[in-house]
């Protein structure tokens, strides 16, 4: 059962049909295909791997194998590959039970629509298995390979995502910060497979996942803040104004700016690192600040993503140079 608030058109029942009873012209109904797509039946491939969000799946690798290589503990090399294909499976888990719950919310955004249950390519019921198979498979992997610790980290990101940030959303602007605590564990499970610990590293790889997510996300609401309000989706600006969300991005890019310095004391990195680091945070609190101003917008908001997509690509970069020259 897909989870839903979004309120029907007046007419309209939620079923997609008129108050006759009967269906309502071009309105799609689940597990109907709109504008020319094939009937519901089995699953393409190809819909199947969408269904777990491929890219953001290869950040997470790229991010869990950061962490992998920071920490001073050493994994063979199938161990790693295992851990990593395990980590991936947590979240393909996450997004495609994801996907399963807001079918019906999916339909009312035009970044969603034509995913492959909301565009009626797939019967609900093969995402949910293949959500549980992932999740029921890749779980006892990482406590196995790697140790209970990380195997603890994946369930918690798959059950805080799915479970708690996946109903929040329609409730509340907070699921933004409990989104993102999933959102943040890759490189900490990466540190914990190679260290068996959380240690100081391993949290500070967190953080910064965490306070980068925040203000990239907030632009995304800001721009995108009327489909939000369409399905249902309750977004910080929607629900406590623009001039509120845009104060929240500038304060988490602001923490953020500290936040990425501590793996120089804490011995991760050097010189080439802060400088780096230190540049790239200052820059992109700046730009958050620019949209205090009241006449900043959608376009500054669009800015902020981008700028956002530029800065962890190269603040890990800055990392992965500056600890190969120390190397």
């Amino acid at each position: 059962m897909a989870l839903s608030t979004v309120q029907s058109p007046p007419g309209q029942s939620p079923a997609g049909q008129s108050s006759s009873g009967q269906p309502s012209v071009g309105t799609p109904i689940e597990g109907t295909p709109i504008e020319g797509q094939g009937p519901a039946g089995r699953p393409s491939v190809r819909d199947l791997v969408a269904l777990t969000k491929p890219r953001i799946t290869l950040m997470v690798i790229l991010t869990a194998a950061g962490g992998l290589a920071l920490a001073p503990g050493r994994l063979d090399a199938l161990s790693i590959a295992l851990m990593l294909a395990a980590t991936a499976m947590v979240v393909g888990a996450a997004n495609t039970l994801n996907c399963w719950l807001e079918r019906d919310v999916d339909k009312h955004m035009a970044r969603t629509k034509r995913r492959p249950l909301p565009a009626g390519r797939m019967e609900a019921k093969h995402a949910l298995w293949l959500g549980l198979a992932l999740g029921a498979i890749s779980v006892p992997i990482l406590a196995v390979v790697a140790n209970p610790l990380t195997g603890l980290l994946g369930a918690i990101a798959l059950v805080s995502y799915v479970w708690v940030y996946t109903p929040l959303k329609q409730r509340s602007p907070i699921a933004l910060a409990v989104g993102a605590i999933p959102g943040a564990m890759p490189p900490l499970m990466g540190w914990t497979a190679a260290t068996g610990e959380l240690g100081a590293p391993g949290l500070a790889l967190f953080g910064i996942l965490f306070l980068w997510q925040m203000p990239h996300f907030i632009a995304i609401s800001l721009f995108r803040q009327q489909e939000y309000t369409r399905a249902g989706i309750k977004v910080l600006p929607a629900v406590r104004g623009d001039g509120v969300a845009k104060l929240h991005a500038a304060l988490y890019a602001g923490a953020l700016v500290p936040v990425s310095l501590l793996l120089v004391p804490l011995g991760i990195a050097g010189t080439g690192y802060l400088v780096a680091a230190a540049v790239l945070g200052v820059a992109f609190f700046a730009w958050s600040l620019v949209g205090l101003r009241r006449a900043a917008g959608n376009r500054w908001a669009r800015q902020l993503f981008l700028a956002s997509l530029v800065y962890l690509p190269l603040l890990f970069a800055a990392l992965a140079i500056d600890v190969a020259a120390s190397a």
